[in-house]
């Protein structure tokens, strides 16, 4: 295994845990002081692209060896001339070509195009209660950055104000919540995504949010994801809820009913209860029984109103992988996200975290692949959006890069989670009345952020730029998490038209495979992506003996 540093001098960063691929550490607490990038972006934001202490301080690489087959083997291509897909109005002139004119916007969908201000859109945020506690600061966050936000599955399931009757649901509280929220700040720009398992398909879910939102959201089919190849899961720590949620026809683990397994809990040797969900398609034997399981259901949602589906797919094998690419193009749907092991941001088994699936890196090679073969035969493949242990900007470059044409997004996960956190916890010290609101876990700043400043104007480089959309007014309700996610993504979006204009792309949609190069010999083997060396050499050669 790959070690990954603890911490870049050059930055000022550091992790608190052991770092993974994605430069965060592996467990992320709420309450964290600091201070790994992701942390530090959230306030800083794109001052964080640059080395600390300026004017008194030289910075060079350390990043400069390659191991293994993984994101950080991939290296981003510059180039010393031209200029593609220059914004209409601007010339190929250099005052027009700079890195603040790159276009980062871009769309994904069949016969609606939901459009993005930048390509990136966050992981499923479901039953865990951290995505329940922090949702006000996601889904503002997101809206006011204008990318996709997704709600997981089983949200309405496990809420105890819901009313399901008769598998259809006549009331949804926290669903409701979820929702609204984003669109109070929705302008245009993104959008919602609601996704289904097999517990809110026979709890009406999507019934529900077609008669309560119509073509305002999407609905999404879920297929697994990168952290584990079961069914999503939540830890409870109150008997009378884990029976709750038996009751609502959920696996508990261990059995609450059981009377040795409510002796153990009342002395205290049993503490929580496992909420799980189910595997899907297990009445099925064969590809051709799931093709035409999975088109009755997109069929079926079509017939109800919904006019954009999506679909989530796991780290699967090649079989499932092909047969995800594959429907959702036969579907006609809007977008399949394909998530690989490396990804996750809820209490996943923890060795099979570890040890199950495709690493991005090779599910993401093959989606390519695959996808280039329908390609060829003329067909029209379906947006795609690349899931799995990305965080930063150069992250989302290489993803897009790997998967162009295809991919349009990059599904971020515990990296848009983070900003949340921090705001909240300084939320709830500068305003104690709202610290249970937000949940916030400090009582008191810690020194990473007392020396930016002491109030919320000082602390987060986006406040005044969220005021300008939202107005002086508004701002008084914008929660501090929200305003930290906006910091953050503007420092993922300016590093990204930074690496765009080197690269001599000034739009997005202008990426493609000749963007990226591998920095070891395996890696080229996996991804088909040229060794660094090897790319453009033969035109080398030609300068050379013109």
């Amino acid at each position: 295994m790959i070690q990954w540093s603890k911490s870049n001098d050059a930055l000022g960063t550091v992790n608190r845990g052991n770092p993974a691929e994605s430069g965060l550490c592996t467990l992320c607490r709420s309450d964290c002081q600091g201070k790994c990038e992701t942390w530090m972006s959230s306030l800083k934001g794109r001052k964080m692209l640059y080395p600390r202490d300026f004017g008194t301080v030289t910075a060079g690489s350390g990043n400069t060896t390659h191991i293994g087959v993984s994101y950080n083997s991939l290296r981003i291509m510059g180039y010393n001339y031209g200029a593609h897909g220059v914004p209409q109005g601007l010339s190929n002139d250099p005052d027009d070509c700079i890195f603040p004119n790159v276009n980062i916007s871009t769309s994904f969908g069949q016969d609606v195009k939901t459009k993005v201000r930048m390509p990136i859109m966050t992981g499923a945020l479901g039953s865990t209660f951290i995505a329940s506690k922090y949702w006000d600061s996601f889904a503002i966050g997101a809206a006011l950055v204008g990318i996709p936000i997704v709600v997981g599955e089983n949200v309405a399931g496990i809420d105890k104000q819901a009313i399901i009757e008769n598998g259809r649901i006549s009331k949804a509280p926290e669903l409701e919540r979820r929702i609204e929220t984003y669109l109070n700040y929705y302008d245009g720009y993104g959008a919602i995504i609601i996704q289904m398992n097999v517990e809110d398909t026979r709890n009406g879910v999507a019934e529900y949010i077609i008669d309560k939102y119509g073509d305002q959201v999407i609905i999404e089919l879920k297929w697994g994801q990168g952290a584990k190849d079961i069914g999503g899961e939540i830890q409870v720590a109150d008997l009378d809820y884990a029976l709750f949620l038996v009751n609502r026809g959920y696996i508990v683990d261990p059995d609450p009913r059981k009377a040795d397994v409510q002796e153990a809990f009342r002395n205290g040797a049993i503490r929580s209860f496992a909420r799980h969900s189910r595997l899907g398609y297990t009445d099925l034997s064969n590809y051709e029984e799931l093709r035409k399981s999975f088109l009755e259901s997109v069929a079926y949602l079509r017939s109800i109103g919904f006019k954009r589906i999506t679909l989530k797919t796991g780290s699967y094998g090649m079989e499932a992988l092909a047969a995800a690419i594959k429907l959702a193009t036969e579907a006609k749907l809007d977008l399949l996200t394909v998530d690989g092991s490396g990804g996750g941001t809820g209490m996943s088994p923890w060795n099979m975290m570890e040890t199950w699936g495709v690493p991005s890196i090779l599910l993401h090679s093959k989606a390519y692949e695959y996808a280039n073969i329908l390609a060829s035969r003329g067909d029209k493949v379906v947006d795609m959006a690349f899931a799995g242990g990305l965080a930063r900007e150069d992250h989302i470059f290489k993803a897009l890069s790997l998967g162009a044409p295809f991919v349009k997004l990059v599904c971020m996960g515990r990296a848009t989670m983070i900003p949340a956190f921090l705001g909240s916890n300084i939320e709830g010290v500068l305003r104690p009345d709202r610290k249970a609101i937000v949940n916030g876990n400090w009582d008191s700043l810690p020194k990473n952020v007392t020396e930016l400043g002491s109030k919320a104007e000082e602390l987060f480089a986006g406040y005044y730029s969220v005021q300008s959309i939202v107005g002086t007014e508004a701002m008084k309700k914008i929660p501090y998490g929200a305003i930290a996610f906006w910091t953050m993504a503007d420092k993922l979006a300016c590093g990204l038209q930074q690496f765009l204009a080197g690269a001599r792309k000034f739009s997005v949609t202008e990426m493609s495979r000749l963007d990226i190069a591998t920095a070891n010999r395996e890696t080229e083997k996996e991804t088909g992506i040229p060794f660094i060396t090897s790319i453009q050499d033969e035109m080398a050669q030609k300068i050379l003996n013109s």
